[in-house]
């Protein structure tokens, strides 16, 4: 037997855990993060092992083997630094054909945002219709991305929207289907929770409609959204701290404004795709 060290000097940051095998077929180590090899770890392998290969099995796969024999001092492997290389790796979509908006191990949101400017006077927004097409996609038997795979659902849609103007803000609406046939779940609607308020939506002529919406925010003074640190990628999220979830009983002002954007939301599902065609949203002149 003999032990050689691993230590990794230079790699992306997404890479790994990784699996260690031998040229022998012998399988090392499993599930080795990428920090345990940044810091270095040491193994004990047959004497006839001459190469071990590292293979990344996370999201940035990849397989790369090295050359035992190479020599490097005990002060030279102590004192040598990670250098993190900012390349990703190569992605490939579609790998999945249930899958749709799903990269890198994670859901990313699919937000679409629509703006109306109104001619001359403000307008109230009364309620949303949209003529989206949702897909569910099911598994293809053919090995490969198959685009005649799918249903079309009717139950599935956004699971979110916040419109907003200006000046006012709905916050964060959860969007569910309304309970068909059961009066008494339906009535349970809107509930308002801490950081949204859960509303129900319907599709009736090929059009999902939603309703039950006014402005939420404590102060027109205050931004109603706030740059993201999470990810760069999204260009804003609601200010929470400027909205009032709470029970409006008699201070629910509708939106009114010379414009309005309603933002929709998918960030629940990776299995739904949603096919935006276009959006109304009914209004009626507001006189002063």
């Amino acid at each position: 037997m003999k032990t050689i060290s691993i230590k990794i000097t230079s790699a992306s940051p997404n890479v790994g855990p990784f699996t260690i095998t031998d040229d022998l077929g012998n399988t090392i180590a499993t599930g080795v993060s990428l920090f345990t090899l940044i810091t270095g770890v040491s193994y004990d392998v047959q004497n006839a092992v001459r190469v071990i290969t590292l293979t990344s099995t996370g999201d940035c796969e990849f397989v790369k083997s090295f050359d035992v024999q190479g020599k490097i001092n005990g002060f030279d492997y102590r004192n040598s630094k990670f250098v993190p290389k900012r390349t990703g790796c190569l992605w490939t979509h579609l790998r999945n054909d249930s899958l749709y908006n799903y990269y890198y191990g994670d859901i990313s949101p699919y937000i679409i945002e629509y703006p109306f400017d109104y001619k001359y006077n403000d307008q109230i927004v009364q309620n949303i219709k949209d003529y989206s097409k949702t897909y569910t996609y099911i598994p293809s038997t053919v090995g490969a991305f198959d685009d005649n795979s799918k249903v079309q659902t009717d139950n599935k849609y956004f699971n979110k929207a916040v419109l907003y103007n200006g000046q006012q803000s709905t916050g964060i609406l959860e969007l569910v289907p309304k309970p068909m046939n059961d009066l008494s779940s339906y009535l349970q609607y809107p509930i308002l929770n801490s950081d949204s308020k859960t509303i129900v939506f319907t599709k009736s002529d090929n059009f999902y409609q939603y309703n039950t919406f006014w402005a939420l925010q404590k102060s027109s003074n205050v931004p109603l959204f706030e740059t993201p640190c999470t990810s760069l990628s999204l260009d804003k999220e609601v200010n929470q701290d400027n909205m009032n979830y709470g029970d409006l009983s008699f201070k629910k002002s509708q939106l009114r404004a010379k414009d309005l954007k309603v933002r929709h939301i998918l960030d629940n599902t990776s299995t739904t795709h949603i096919v935006s065609q276009f959006i109304v949203a009914p209004a009626q002149i507001s006189y002063k």
